[in-house]
């Protein structure tokens, strides 16, 4: 399977009413709604100031890839867990009265070739009009998502978001940026990889990728392994072969001023459980730095647990201790290649993307968030 890049370069959710609260102006609300491989997330926020604040949410696993990687066609069983799901989120738009709104489908649905009919179905039965965009807009808002936790000292900046059926990754080099100027100039990047704002240009991305294999579509691949340690390393392998040609693992890079940024379930699943998190706690996680060595000794601690422990392990979770696997599996491939032994943690996304998108667009934030 080919990456993409550049030319050139399981339980039923049943829908159920939140409880009343102060309804804030319907006029000033933005959603955003991403249906991946694995998960349904949506946000529902209001600018408030350079930032916004999140109104209402949802996050249901719906395994909507589930089968695909073998079949080519999204299952029955999985499209209609996904459109029980679709139907919670369009309560909630209609109960906010939401107008500004942005609700894409990423890689299951480009990739399945029942996708089209699939949403126009979800179309008729929910009334959302879901849209699937192509892998460079899924990686130029997961850049978007990230831009506030990009240091001042960042000359070069590789972005990372593991998906359930693809990660993208996208290197932008900052050197011709000031200093306070970067997320800015990242903010700009939601408009398109070559359409620069003219006041803050500069931010010039070198590379990206899109590898259609993420958490969810890497586990199918190996299913058959039946040696759990064996199995991650070939995940890990394999991963890391599609990795060749992307031009910062092909060329050597200077480690001062190098900064990787990553973005995903595992990603904040390997954070929580690095700082014992017992309950999950986005406040510690987001923003979080973390060593190769200190990400190595979690995944050490997975592996040990063996799929058993990992399934009952509260750090992880029950909907994540099946894919915890395959996502560690990427992120130790990304690790060994890139000239850090640092990790920045976002706990944010292509939704946070879709938000600061669609409230740029408009001026509605005051400025950007600071870094």
């Amino acid at each position: 399977m080919t990456p993409m890049r550049p030319n050139g370069a399981g339980a039923f959710p049943v829908a159920v009413d939140s409880p009343a609260r102060q309804r804030p102006d319907p006029s000033t609300l933005y959603a955003a709604l991403d249906l991946g491989t694995n998960s349904c997330r949506m946000l529902i926020a209001q600018p408030q100031g350079s930032v916004f604040t999140v109104v209402d949410s949802f996050s249901k696993s719906v395994q909507l890839g589930q089968g695909l990687e073998s079949s080519g066609k999204l299952s029955r069983a999985a499209m209609h867990r996904t459109l029980a799901a679709l139907r919670i989120c369009k309560q909630k738009l209609a109960r906010h009265q939401v107008v500004n709104m942005r609700l894409v489908a990423t890689e299951a649905c480009r990739r399945a070739r029942n996708g089209p009919a699939f949403l126009r179905q979800v179309a008729r039965e929910t009334g959302l009009m879901l849209q699937v965009i192509a892998p460079e807009e899924e990686a130029r808002l997961a850049v978007v998502s990230c831009a506030p936790l990009v240091s001042q000292r960042t000359d070069q900046l590789l972005v990372v978001d593991i998906g359930g059926g693809s990660t993208e990754l996208v290197w932008v080099d900052l050197t011709e940026v000031g200093h306070s100027d970067r997320t800015r100039a990242l903010m700009g990047l939601h408009a398109g990889f070559r359409s620069q704002s003219a006041n803050f240009a500069g931010a010039r991305v070198i590379d990206w990728i899109s590898v259609p294999l993420g958490v969810a579509t890497l586990r199918d691949q190996f299913r058959d392994v039946e040696d759990d340690s064996a199995r991650f390393a070939l995940m890990s392998w394999y991963f890391e072969e599609r990795l060749q040609s992307f031009a910062p693992a092909a060329l050597i890079q200077a480690r001062e001023g190098f900064q990787i940024i990553g973005t995903s379930g595992t990603i904040t699943t390997v954070a929580a459980s690095h700082l014992g998190l017992r309950r999950y706690d986005r406040s510690k996680v987001d923003g979080l730095t973390m060593t190769s060595d200190q990400i190595d000794r979690v995944i050490r601690d997975y592996l040990a647990l063996g799929p058993e422990g990992r399934r009952t392990d509260p750090r992880i979770g029950k909907d994540r201790h099946a894919l915890i696997m395959p996502g560690a599996a990427i992120l130790q491939a990304l690790m060994r290649l890139w000239p850090t032994d640092r990790l920045s943690v976002a706990d944010r996304g292509l939704r946070e993307g879709l938000l600061y998108a669609q409230m740029n667009s408009d001026g509605v934030l005051l400025d950007t968030p600071p870094g």
